[in-house]
């Protein structure tokens, strides 16, 4: 019988439990996966732990995480263009990815092209996503902007600097640590900051000449998020899509007015990836940067799957860069 990293209460890392699961046949739209790699993501912690959140998360018992590869097993009835055998990969509810194997909608598979390897695709594909709709939607970065990326040495920070470098972008980042902001600096991070040491909203100052970015990339949340307001032009955007240090405070829409008619948005990859034509898109956009060399993707940290709590606490005490995966 497959296994998976069980929830039965909402809280610290240790209420994940190793336990045998049922996994029934696939039911009508729906691929049978044999795992072979799953991300970890600091939103599962959110999962864990029963922080509010945009994504639905199913009461009790229940298996969190929302990335993961492996190989087709079976189809259930009506399933076209994905087949026993493929290579796929995921990183859209519904939730799940804690197991040995899984029940997966087929509207969010995709395949995954050779030359790309599956500890590289279960790092790559939520964090890759997202990088893809914030760089090229949210605010479509153009050569010559500079731009602030916070937490810029975690996985979703690497592949947003390495990525806007890569558009022609100047990065300034934030980073908690000496040693984050070399490896930030090693992946296209232009002016990586120390926060302890340093206020970024100073760097922003001197590298802009006081003109202000038109774009902040914000995942600290309560920490960083009112100085990252003060980072923005006239017509900034602050792009709001994680709150590592607990949820920002309200925004007072008179003050974004007063600062210069300011915009911020909470974006989700559950609405930008909701068409599978723009998901499939947006993968093949990723997959791109990442097989030209453009992209590095940086999976610092494995763990086994049944170790998924001690890569929780890793997460959550922020000793992890880059991506972390677990491995069934």
């Amino acid at each position: 019988m497959p296994k998976a990293a069980v929830i039965h209460e909402k809280g610290p890392p240790e209420v994940l439990v190793w336990e045998d699961i049922e996994v029934p046949d696939p039911g009508p739209g729906e691929a049978r996966l044999k795992q072979t790699a799953v991300g970890v993501n600091f939103v599962d912690t959110y999962h864990r732990a029963g922080v509010p959140h945009p994504w639905p998360v199913p009461p009790p018992p229940t298996v969190i995480g929302l990335e993961g590869v492996g190989i087709v097993e079976a189809v259930g009835p009506g399933v076209t263009g994905i087949a026993a055998g493929d290579r796929v990969a995921y990183a859209l509810p519904p939730l799940g990815a804690y197991a040995e194997v899984r029940n997966m909608t087929t509207h969010r598979l995709i395949k995954v092209p050779k030359g790309i390897g599956d500890v590289q695709a279960a790092g790559m594909m939520l964090k890759g996503l997202t990088a893809q709709y914030l760089l090229r939607s949210t605010y479509r970065v153009r050569p010559g902007d500079t731009i602030v990326v916070t937490a810029a040495a975690g996985g979703m920070g690497l592949i947003l600097c390495q990525w806007a470098n890569h558009l022609g972008a100047t990065v300034i980042g934030t980073v908690s640590t000496e040693e984050k902001a070399e490896q930030a600096a090693a992946h296209g991070c232009h002016h990586p900051v120390v926060y302890e040491q340093r206020d970024f909203r100073e760097t922003v100052r001197e590298v802009t000449d006081g003109a202000g970015v038109p774009v902040v990339y914000e995942s600290v949340g309560k920490d960083t998020f009112q100085r990252s307001l003060d980072c923005l032009r006239p017509r900034g955007i602050l792009a709001s899509f994680g709150h590592a240090s607990g949820p920002p405070d309200p925004v007072d829409v008179i003050d974004l007015g007063a600062r210069g008619s300011l915009w911020v948005t909470r974006p989700t990859i559950m609405t930008y990836m909701e068409d599978r034509d723009d998901m499939v898109a947006a993968a093949g956009e990723l997959f791109e940067v990442v097989q030209s060399g453009a992209v590095k993707i940086e999976v610092n940290q494995t763990f086994a799957l049944k170790d998924a709590a001690e890569a929780h606490r890793a997460v959550g005490e922020r000793r992890t860069t880059g991506s972390t995966v677990l491995l069934p």
